[in-house]
C-alpha cells in the first residue's frame, strides 16, 4: 500500500493545480486512502473476514470571498476534472463571506503512528480468545455484534499557500455490543469500544469491556427509583460524552458565531469546579487514535481546555476565529484526557447518601443554557454509600452548566479508550425521578 505514495502526492498536487488554473483565489485539497481488515463475530463464532478499501478526495476553493466545497470517492483524471468544474460552480453560486480563508504556510511535515501492516493471526487469536473468555466468565451474555479491525491510512493535505502535510497511520479498533439474559428476562443493550496500536492485551481487558459485561449480567433484573429527589450522580467514563457534550458544543463554531453560547465570553473564568483539568491531546503518545492535521489544514497541537476549573480557550476553527475575531484553537477537540482526582471510585460511592451511578444517558440535546433531561440506562441506585440495585424507568434532569460547578469528586481510576482517557466524575444537585 505504501508504495503508492508518490502517485498519491501527484494526485493531490494535480487536483490543487487544476483548481488554481480555473481561476480560484485560494484552494485546498485533501486526499485520504485507507485499507480496513475486519473480523466479525456472529452468534459467538467468527463469521466474516473482509478487507475494504476507501478513497476520499475533498476539494475547496475560494473565489471573490465565495467558497465552494465538494467531496468524491474517486481520484482518476476524469473524476477530478469534473469535480473541479463542479466546485467552481458551487463557489460561483455561494454568498460571499470575508471570513473564508485557508491555512497559512507551515513547514511541510510527515506524521507517522502505529504499525503499517495488520497481524491477522493475532487478530484471530484475540477474537477467538475473547469469545471463549466471555462464555466462561459471563455465560449469561449474548454477544450481539463484535468487530475487531485494523485500518491503515495515508492522507495528504495541500493548499495554495504551500501547506503540505502527509499522515501515515495504522490502528486496531475493537467494538462489542451485547446484552445478558436469563429465562424471559433480558438486560438493556450495552456497548463500548477501544482503539489500540498493538494487540498485546486480551480484548476483554481493554477499555471498559470487562466491567460492562459484568454490569450487563447484574442488570437482567432492574427496579425503578421510588419518588423524586435531588441527589448525587456519579458519571461513569462511558457516559462522559452524554454529560460533557454540551460544553464542547458550546465552545465550538456554531454557538459562538450565532451568539447562543453561554461560554463565548468566559475564557479565563471559572466555569467548573476547580477539581477539573481537561485536555485535548490529539498528538500525545498516550492517545492511540488521535490526529495530526486539523480539518482546516493546520498541524494539530495538544491543548488544555479547562485548567483547575478555568476555561482556557474556545474550540474555534479558522473560519470561526475570523468570523468572531477570537483566537483559533490549535486543535479541533476530541482526544480528551481528564486529569485523575484524589478519590478512589469506592470513596466516591461511599460519599453518596442518595443518588445514582450513571453509566449511560438517553435523551434529547440540552438547550442553549444547559437544561437537560434524560433516562438513565445501565445505571445503579446508590444509598447510604452503597450500590443497591440496577435501575429502570429513572429520569435525570437539571442544568449542566450548574452541574459542572458542582463536581464533588473525580476518581483516581481512569479508563483508557485509546481515543480518550476518562475518570468517574461525581456531581451534586441533580434531580432524579422514578415511579
Amino acid at each position: 500500500m505504501w508504495h503508492d505514495v508518490d502517485r498519491d502526492v501527484m494526485t493531490a498536487k494535480r487536483s490543487l493545480d487544476a483548481l488554481m488554473r480555473t481561476g480560484a483565489d485560494k484552494a485546498y485539497t485533501g486526499l485520504a486512502i485507507s485499507e480496513r481488515h475486519e473480523m466479525n463475530i456472529e452468534a459467538g463464532e467468527i463469521k466474516l473476514l473482509r478487507t475494504t478499501f476507501n478513497t476520499s478526495l475533498h476539494l475547496s476553493v475560494i473565489k471573490d470571498s465565495k467558497k465552494g466545497h465538494i467531496g468524491l470517492n474517486k481520484s482518476d483524471d476524469a473524476s477530478i476534472e469534473k469535480a473541479v468544474a463542479d466546485v467552481m460552480d458551487i463557489a460561483a453560486g455561494a454568498q460571499p463571506d470575508e471570513a473564508h480563508d485557508i491555512a497559512e504556510w507551515q513547514e511541510p511535515a510527515e506524521f507517522h503512528k502505529g504499525p503499517t501492516t495488520p497481524d491477522l493471526d493475532a487478530m484471530y487469536d484475540r477474537l477467538k480468545g475473547f469469545v471463549a473468555t466471555v462464555s466462561r466468565r459471563y455465560p449469561k451474555i449474548n454477544l450481539r455484534q463484535v468487530i475487531l479491525s485494523f485500518t491503515r491510512s495515508r492522507a495528504y493535505v495541500m493548499n495554495s499557500n504551500g501547506v503540505d502535510f502527509r499522515t501515515f497511520r495504522g490502528t486496531y479498533h475493537f467494538m462489542a455490543m451485547f446484552s445478558a439474559g436469563e429465562g424471559d428476562k433480558v438486560s438493556s443493550f450495552n456497548a463500548s469500544g477501544v482503539s489500540m496500536l498493538d494487540l498485546d492485551r486480551d480484548l476483554i481487558d481493554c477499555g471498559s469491556i470487562d466491567m460492562l459485561l459484568r454490569q450487563s449480567c447484574e442488570q437482567i433484573t432492574t427496579r425503578p427509583v421510588e419518588g423524586k429527589f435531588v441527589g448525587d450522580v456519579i458519571v461513569a467514563p462511558d457516559a462522559f460524552g452524554d454529560i460533557w457534550g454540551f460544553l464542547f458544543n458550546a465552545i465550538s463554531d456554531g454557538p459562538v458565531i450565532s451568539d447562543t453560547s453561554i461560554y463565548k465570553d468566559k475564557v479565563g473564568e471559572l466555569i467548573t469546579s476547580p477539581e477539573l483539568t481537561l485536555h485535548c491531546r490529539p498528538v500525545a503518545d498516550e492517545i492511540a487514535d488521535g490526529y495530526f492535521v486539523t480539518g482546516d489544514g493546520y498541524a494539530a497541537k495538544n491543548s488544555t481546555i479547562i485548567e483547575k476549573g478555568v476555561l482556557k480557550g474556545l474550540l474555534l476553527s479558522l473560519y470561526g476565529s475570523r468570523k468572531t475575531g477570537r483566537e483559533r484553537a490549535v486543535n479541533q477537540g476530541g482526544a480528551i484526557v481528564v486529569e485523575p482526582g484524589n478519590s478512589s471510585l469506592s470513596d466516591l460511592i461511599r460519599s453518596v447518601k442518595k443518588g445514582i451511578l450513571l453509566c449511560r444517558l438517553s435523551g434529547g440535546a440540552p438547550n442553549n443554557y444547559g437544561d437537560f433531561s434524560g433516562v438513565a440506562k445501565n445505571s445503579y441506585l446508590i444509598e447510604g454509600g452503597e450500590i443497591k440495585h440496577p435501575l429502570s424507568e429513572t429520569m435525570i434532569s437539571g442544568n449542566l452548566a450548574e452541574a459542572y460547578k458542582n463536581i464533588t469528586g473525580i476518581s483516581r481510576e481512569r479508563i483508557d479508550y485509546g481515543s480518550a482517557i476518562l475518570p468517574w466524575i461525581a456531581f451534586s444537585g441533580l434531580t432524579i425521578s422514578g415511579k
